[in-house]
């Protein structure tokens, strides 16, 4: 009966969170936003403060979760998030591990599904924080170079949708072109879930049996310079880097999940 009353409890949790989620959005969009265009002119600084305000939010958002109890969560190797100009991959089990690693990183940039430019909630804050857009075609990898080496924090997500339940871990050579072109060296963050909920194809609102156990963990640097002069190409470098990241986040999540 306990179990019952915990568990329907963590539904309207749930529900609780992600309504706030969707109108701190549209707070952002409709007054911060707009506010922070007038009162800050220079726009590095303005994208640099919206950036920080999203932040912040996550940051919030993923507390909001916890103190409701909908999950707990641990962080390992954070203090590796701090320095600039990091180009940081990672699993993607769950629909809010963006939120985690945006709430962790307070200048991230990111690459983002067109299709959220056009979302209510999530329009203002790419447009405000100039979040890098999917559908930009081969520019893309260079824009998102150009971010790496200004000192932003990149977050990418190998797989570019989320791990599916059933079958194995399929990663796109995008992220691989990034690094390899760049040349960006790769901060791995792996991301474990159990058990499992907010995956792809699951509805926010049937949760896992128990609360959900987060264990995000930063990873020492992958060097990616030495692994261009051995393929001795980019094309064929970035062909071996996505076949290791994919062995890598493979290997480390359930390595984990075991531990």
């Amino acid at each position: 009966m306990l179990e019952r009353l915990e568990r329907g409890w963590r539904v309207i949790a749930t529900g609780i969170s992600f309504a706030t989620f969707g109108v701190g959005g549209l707070a952002l969009r409709l007054l911060f936003f707009p506010l922070l265009s007038l009162l800050v002119r220079d726009r590095p600084r303005r994208t640099r403060l919206a950036r920080l305000a999203v932040h912040h939010s996550f940051r919030f958002f993923v507390g909001l979760m916890h103190f409701l109890g909908c999950l707990d969560y641990r962080v390992e190797g954070v203090e590796k998030l701090a320095r600039p100009g990091l180009l940081i991959l990672a699993n993607h089990p769950t629909l809010i591990d963006v939120v985690f690693l945006i709430s962790l990183v307070p200048n991230a940039d990111c690459v983002v599904k067109a299709s959220l430019a056009n979302n209510p909630f999530m329009r203002g804050p790419i447009e405000a924080t100039g979040y890098l857009c999917n559908d930009s075609g081969p520019e893309l990898v260079e824009a998102c170079i150009a971010s790496v080496k200004a000192g932003n924090n990149l977050i990418i997500f190998p797989e570019g949708t989320r791990t599916p339940l059933s079958g194995p871990m399929k990663l796109q050579r995008g992220a691989a072109n990034i690094a390899v072109r760049g040349p960006c060296d790769i901060t791995p963050v792996t991301i474990q879930v159990a058990p499992m909920a907010l995956t792809k194809g699951m509805p926010w609102w049937r949760v896992a049996p128990t609360r959900m156990k987060f264990n995000i963990v930063v990873q020492d640097d992958i060097r990616v310079s030495s692994l261009v002069e051995e393929a001795h190409g980019e094309a064929l470098a970035a062909r071996h880097l996505t076949e290791r990241l994919h062995d890598y986040f493979s290997t480390e999540t359930q390595r984990h999940a075991g531990a």
